[in-house]
């Protein structure tokens, strides 16, 4: 103990050596630690000065004691790099291997900007063809968990599906009877406008009755869910992976697709047609009040004339794309749930991935419905 005090208090030396071949050699000794090298500064001059010639020899296998402060001067004197002769200890030798490491530029190869387009969209469709098939395995594993209950009816779990249709169903009523009336004040307006030019006044409920009924009531109700019960569901999902309440579960032998994921299916595939209805008629209404007051078309001339101009099929069709809707919004909710980590950066992540996903797939499943049905219930 008493050596290495005695070691630590020697005064750092620098010493120029000529050689007998002409040679000339840097000769270092004492302590190169932080508390010497404070009270010597004229030896950062002197490396400086010796590290110009690159071809000078440097011998530090006199150096008693060696620091990180003492190898970081030595370190920047010598520009960055060892020296070509240099003669030092191993264990002083490690103390310049965490910056030895250099970075070499790269040139970039021809057509590297393609390939690297090339590869992000193949990442891309890797990804997308990976969770399509977690969502057909996430409905397949459905289509057996309905088999069972069919068989158990006893197992059905009326409590999760009833209130997953009061969250997303019931407490959705307002916000969904607000958007429909605004939207049917907007498109009857709107319509009215065009419609007085070519004095077709009366064609307002044609307008109005087949594009609500038909189109915006199914859409604008499962948009608002999605946005609204749709990241609920996930959050839900991903809160019990955090909280490793999921790993209680399956600790516990209780199915997670039996109890997370049918009630949410079930409910939202029951609700959403309901509630499209329901937009559907506020829809209506607003575009019945906004015709009164700028087509002066009264309201019972509006009841009167709206089930001869839109065939009942628009309603059937209507109530199944809102059952379709419903069903993929959920799968979507639970498919993104699951995908969580426990941390709070994927939990919002992955909420997003599933309201943007979720709305994405709602517009698309719309334009099939308008494709396929495109002659049917057309007055």
């Amino acid at each position: 103990m008493a050596d290495t005090l005695i070691n630590q208090d020697i005064p750092p030396t620098l010493t120029m050596i000529e050689q007998g071949d002409g040679q000339r050699c840097v000769k270092l000794s004492g302590s190169w630690n932080l508390r010497n090298l404070v009270t010597a500064p004229q030896l950062n001059r002197k490396i400086g000065s010796y590290a110009v010639n690159k071809h000078i020899e440097w011998d530090m296998r006199s150096i008693e004691v060696l620091d990180s402060a003492g190898a970081l001067i030595l370190w920047k004197a010598w520009g960055k790099k060892l020296p070509d002769a240099l003669q030092v200890r191993a264990e002083h030798q490690r103390l310049f291997e965490r910056w030895q490491v250099q970075i070499i530029p790269v040139s970039e190869p021809v057509g590297s900007r393609s390939s690297l387009i090339i590869k992000y969209g193949y990442q891309l469709l890797a990804n997308f063809w990976r969770q399509f098939l977690q969502l057909v395995i996430l409905l397949g594993q459905l289509v057996l968990d309905i088999s069972y209950l069919l068989l158990h009816p006893r197992e059905i779990p009326w409590s999760e599906i009833s209130i997953t249709i009061y969250e997303s169903g019931v407490r959705a009523l307002g916000i969904t009877a607000l958007v429909g009336f605004l939207i049917g004040i907007v498109l009857s307006y709107l319509s009215a406008l065009q419609l007085k030019i070519f004095g077709a006044e009366i064609y307002i409920i044609d307008i109005l009755g087949l594009s609500v009924i038909r189109e915006l009531g199914p859409l604008l109700a499962a948009i608002l869910v999605a946005g609204r019960s749709g990241s609920a569901m996930t959050a839900q999902i991903g809160i019990m992976r955090v909280t490793e309440e999921l790993d209680a579960l399956s600790a516990m032998g209780i199915s997670h697709s039996l109890r997370l994921i049918l009630p949410k299916v079930m409910a939202l595939t029951i609700v959403l047609p309901l509630i499209g209805v329901w937009t559907s008629a506020l829809a209506l209404i607003g575009g019945m009040v906004s015709a009164q007051n700028t087509l002066d078309i009264s309201y019972q001339q509006f009841f009167l004339k709206l089930p001869d101009a839109i065939p009942l099929i628009n309603v059937f069709i209507g109530l199944l794309k809102s059952a379709v809707f419903g069903l993929m919004i959920a799968l979507i909710a639970c498919h993104f749930g699951f995908r969580i980590k426990p941390n709070t950066e994927s939990l919002g992540n992955e909420t997003t991935n599933s309201v943007v996903a979720a709305i994405t797939v709602v517009i698309m499943i719309d334009a099939v419905f308008a494709i396929l049905f495109m002659n049917v219930g057309m007055p």
